[in-house]
């Protein structure tokens, strides 16, 4: 017989069988999210690319302000109408980081396509990730960093001009590239303050200030070219595959992944666009331009994997 008040030993067994069932069915779930998660952070780098390399195609027609003008101009309205960020009341304070968190991405998409005409897609985007990279390295506490730090500094040698190298790169094209790096570390930092308003509306409004940056140059060097139907098209192709499409997957997956996985992943983007280039553009790199980018790639993942959580966590938010 059962004693009052106590359950019976196999109805025990039953309820906790079903706990562990469920705990597992849990965690694989969980899983699953995550494994999704990060194949969205990969689509949007491989969209990210693409888009980059389509813009580049459209140089000859609007050259590369037009198409950073485009890409900024159509993305604002998009990102705009997703996130509607009607009737908010911003402190001074609030207004003043988000200015400048807009002024840095303008400068950050005007720059990387200034590289990028010059330079091959992946070998720009390598010295343009060097931006965040220096801010994790700046901020950090830890004496091994300084390894990542130097491996960082040996690739950006070996993309370098020097005489009597060969396929030498065009120094205004590093000299951009090393422009777009700069917004971009200052991007992160105005960034992390701008998110205090809301993911989406940060974004939305950063670029549409950004596009006080991007349209005047535009407009001087286009002009009435913008306007031509097929390249509108072109441009809100380029808009949605470089920003919009990247930055609604992004804000998912960021939901499920540690901005630890987020910083893996998106160190990846220098061979994706160098992939991209060559089976968009046919742009070919030399050995010693892939073993740069690759170092970078290295010292970029070793930073993210060694990092503080303290420093990687805004970085990932801000990188959005």
């Amino acid at each position: 017989m059962l004693q009052a008040g106590r359950p019976s030993l196999t109805i025990l067994a039953q309820f906790n069988i079903r706990r562990v069932c469920s705990g597992e069915t849990l965690r694989a779930m969980m899983d699953q999210k995550v494994a999704f998660a990060g194949l969205a952070i990969v689509v949007a780098q491989l969209s990210t690319n693409l888009g980059a390399a389509l813009g580049k195609s459209l140089f000859p027609l609007v050259g590369p302000e037009g198409v950073a003008a485009l890409r900024t101009g159509i993305s604002a309205l998009v990102l705009l109408a997703i996130s509607r960020p009607w009737g908010i009341a911003f402190t001074k304070r609030q207004t003043t980081f988000l200015a400048l968190y807009g002024l840095a991405l303008g400068g950050m998409n005007l720059l990387i396509y200034l590289a990028i005409e010059r330079l091959p897609i992946g070998v720009a985007i390598a010295i343009e990730i060097s931006g965040p990279l220096s801010v994790v390295l700046l901020t950090s506490r830890s004496i091994r960093d300084f390894f990542w730090f130097a491996l960082a500094v040996m690739s950006l040698l070996m993309l370098m001009p020097w005489p009597g190298s060969q396929a030498r790169l065009d120094p205004f094209g590093i000299a951009f590239a090393f422009g777009a790096a700069g917004c971009w570390a200052l991007y992160i930092l105005f960034g992390k303050r701008a998110s205090e308003l809301g993911s989406k509306t940060a974004v939305a409004l950063g670029t549409s200030i950004a596009c006080t940056v991007t349209l005047p140059f535009g407009i001087v060097m286009a002009g009435e070219k913008l306007l031509v139907s097929p390249v509108l098209w072109l441009g809100l192709v380029v808009a949605l595959l470089s920003s919009a499409i990247p930055y609604m997957l992004e804000m998912k997956a960021l939901e499920r992944l540690s901005s630890r996985m987020f910083g893996v992943i998106i160190s990846s983007a220098p061979a994706i666009g160098a992939l991209a280039g060559y089976l968009i553009l046919g742009e070919q790199l030399t050995l010693v331009q892939w073993l740069a980018v690759a170092t970078m790639i290295s010292a970029s993942v070793g930073c993210t994997l060694t990092a503080a959580p303290a420093v990687t966590r805004p970085i990932g938010k801000a990188l959005i």
